[in-house]
């Protein structure tokens, strides 16, 4: 009985501060963001007296630095920063660039570029071989150290290599479809095959990998779901063997694979100096 009068008369007290307290808008409690910046344009909307009214998102006092140029477009100092920053990257970049040329590559390999993507021609024996690959992601990803060994990678910053997947074509004359190689450079491990019956030794490692056979029509870019592909994942060794011969009897082998990644390598990164030049001249819109 008592605890329900005690009840009762807090009850009433907070209703009796509620009705003599002077009368306030509701305001929706800002959200707790991340980005600096958005918090300080919250900021800018709730600085000006209470009112019923709806806050705006900046006020008439309060704008974002311009520039004017012929092109129209906004400028503020982030750009300048950013235009400055490219301006000294792209000299880092262009003072590392081992090759202003592309290298070429040996075994009568004509090379055809369309902006990222390159193509490898080259005819055996009757037989058409074309090797298609694009250096867009193409970089493998940096594993993170150990403490240990942070120091040691800073003093000693490993290269960046572009080793790309690359689809392999083989043409023969006469025949209704082409033999196609989907390959690839594994980035945990080298892919070491078990030996079958080459003679006795260690036999070299593969450095890269194949991953499906298909036949598909000849020079179709798009490969077709409905014809059978075979997956290397579970395929028997010796024939897997034979297929790394097969390419490697029309050129395609460990010598080929390393000046490929020496191509990929040197074309992804001029496209990469190329893209910050043009990031650059869009920033300052000259």
């Amino acid at each position: 009985m008592l605890k329900s009068v005690s009840r009762a008369v807090q009850l009433a007290a907070r209703l009796s501060s509620r009705s003599s307290a002077p009368s306030a808008p509701a305001i929706r409690p800002a959200l707790h963001l991340s980005r600096t910046f958005t918090r300080s344009i919250w900021s800018l909307s709730n600085s000006g007296p209470a009112s019923g009214s709806r806050p705006r998102l900046l006020t008439a006092t309060r704008a974002l630095p311009t520039v004017s140029c012929g092109c129209g477009s906004l400028h503020t100092e982030g750009d300048k920063a950013f235009a400055e920053f490219l301006t000294d990257e792209i000299k880092e970049e262009k003072k590392i660039q081992k090759n202003t040329n592309l290298p070429k590559m040996s075994g009568g390999w004509e090379l055809e570029l369309n902006g990222t993507e390159a193509k490898l021609v080259r005819s055996v024996s009757g037989e058409k071989v074309t090797i298609t690959f694009n250096v867009n992601n193409s970089i493998p990803p940096q594993l993170e150290e150990e403490p240990e060994q942070t120091q040691k990678a800073q003093e000693e910053e490993p290269d960046i290599v572009s080793t790309p997947n690359f689809v392999v074509e083989v043409i023969k004359q006469g025949a209704k479809n082409s033999l196609v190689f989907d390959c690839h450079f594994p980035e945990d491990e080298l892919f070491v095959p078990e030996q079958t019956g080459h003679g006795e030794g260690e036999e070299e490692s593969d450095i890269f990998a194949i991953r499906e056979v298909s036949f598909q029509p000849e020079g179709d870019a798009d490969w077709k779901e409905t014809s059978y592909t075979l997956n290397t994942d579970s395929l028997d060794w010796a024939l897997y063997d034979h297929l790394m011969d097969f390419l490697a009897d029309r050129g395609v082998d460990n010598a080929f694979a390393d000046e490929l990644i020496e191509l990929s390598t040197a074309l992804e990164h001029q496209e990469y100096i190329k893209f910050l030049e043009e990031l650059s001249t869009f920033v300052k819109c000259k």
